[in-house]
């Protein structure tokens, strides 16, 4: 089988990553899909936090 150029990655929070002084324990997370051939770098998109409970940064991660 030939192997696809979309690809499965994950979004993490940007807040929840770095406050160590917020309530709730835990990262918010997604997971979407992205083209490897378009979009070569990471990618960054604004998303809603349950944990920060706001539209917040979330970038990609390995």
């Amino acid at each position: 089988m030939a192997k696809g150029v979309r690809i499965v990655i994950t979004l993490e929070c940007t807040e929840c990553r770095t406050n160590l002084n917020k309530r709730s324990p835990g990262v918010s997370r997604y997971t979407t899909q992205k083209n490897r051939r378009n979009t070569t770098g990471r990618m960054e998109l604004k998303k809603f936090c349950t944990h920060c409970n706001k539209h917040t940064v979330h970038k990609e991660i390995k």
